[in-house]
């Protein structure tokens, strides 16, 4: 469903493909979105409509425009998706653009959610699932019996519902932050892409967050103001609470930065050494058999000679003594080289 509609006085959330659904059989949009219509007999107290729309079309966003008096550049940057948050006062509403990530797919892509708050009542738009809307809804079911439900608690408890979203994905950062730290000497061979992913995700959630701290200052000293249309004050209260969330996980993710920075220096120093340590074995390899061949190399000559078909030493004679003797000079001769190259080489 597309549409939601929600009143704190109603024991059920509306929900539809389409605005006409919304309605009841006999029931006009008045009866929806005027508060005289469905007004407490009780108190004075009026509770907020709050609609919901999920993906709505250029049709749509025309039709609603122009039956709550949205002034053109509103419905522009919510149709176009303006990915900058921001606060916003016009003549009867003041509108929030407040970013989240894409929750149902667990995916760190924002997600823009804009919230327009009139007096007797709250719109928001956006463009893909969230469980933003369930959540304070649920809230405001549970608070109903404590408080009244303004409009701008509406607003309120949605920027303190996305914030409170950036949590746990912090928490699952931290935990592999540390769990890398801890592992950056064991040398796995996928060491480097989980410290690639990770910082990815927190440049991801610091980039959501960056810009959100300004908002909320802006939306606090927009509850000073005098305007008709500003929010009330008695919202400024809670917003501080919101800002001190933000600079944490700031904070936090800041930290996380720099723990990963160094657990990538430290990871890239350990293959350094690593490799200097494999470079200084194979020098020594090969040193050995620069020995070795020095001392089998001139060996190689002499027996080549005695293997020839042409006359040598000793052949005239029918007893061992030439052989024994040439094979006595080829071990003092491989000794002697051994010895001499073993000094020059400083083995």
């Amino acid at each position: 469903f597309r549409f939601a509609y929600f009143r704190d006085d109603m024991e059920s959330t509306v929900h539809s493909p389409t605005i006409s659904g919304l309605l009841q059989p006999g029931q006009l949009f008045r009866d929806l979105f005027v508060g005289e219509h469905y007004k407490k007999n009780d108190n004075n107290y009026v509770a907020p409509f709050w609609l919901d729309v999920l993906n709505p079309t250029e049709e749509e966003m025309k039709v609603i425009s122009k039956a709550f008096g949205i002034h053109p550049l509103t419905a522009e940057d919510i149709f176009l998706g303006e990915a900058r948050e921001k606060v916003e006062l016009f003549k009867d509403y003041y509108l929030v653009c407040f970013r989240s990530f894409d929750i149902v797919a667990e995916r760190t892509k924002p997600l823009n959610v804009y919230i327009l708050v009139f007096r007797t009542g709250v719109l928001t738009f956006h463009f893909a699932p969230t469980p933003h809307p369930i959540n304070v809804r649920r809230r405001a079911r549970l608070i109903r019996d404590y408080m009244d439900v303004s409009s701008d608690w509406i607003a309120y408890a949605l920027i303190d519902d996305i914030t409170d979203a950036f949590a746990p994905i912090i928490e699952i950062i931290e935990d592999e932050v540390y769990d890398i730290e801890e592992a950056i000497l064991k040398m796995h061979s996928d060491m480097l892409r989980r410290i690639a992913e990770c910082r990815k995700r927190v440049m991801s959630v610091s980039r959501l967050l960056g810009s959100k701290a300004d908002v909320i200052k802006s939306f606090a000293k927009r509850c000073n103001e005098d305007w008709e249309v500003a929010p009330r004050s008695d919202i400024g209260m809670y917003l501080g609470d919101i800002q001190d969330h933000i600079v944490t996980m700031v904070s936090s993710l800041n930290h996380f930065e720099k723990l990963l920075s160094r657990s990538h220096s430290n990871y890239l120093a350990q293959i350094n050494i690593d490799m200097t340590k494999v470079n200084n074995d194979m020098n020594d390899v090969l040193s050995k058999i620069t020995i070795l061949g020095t001392a089998v190399l001139p060996l190689n000559v002499i027996t080549g000679l005695w293997g020839m078909n042409c006359v040598v030493p000793g052949q005239a004679y029918n007893n061992l003594g030439w052989f024994f003797g040439i094979v006595g000079f080829m071990t003092i001769f491989a000794g002697w080289s051994v010895w001499f190259t073993k000094k020059k080489l400083n083995f």
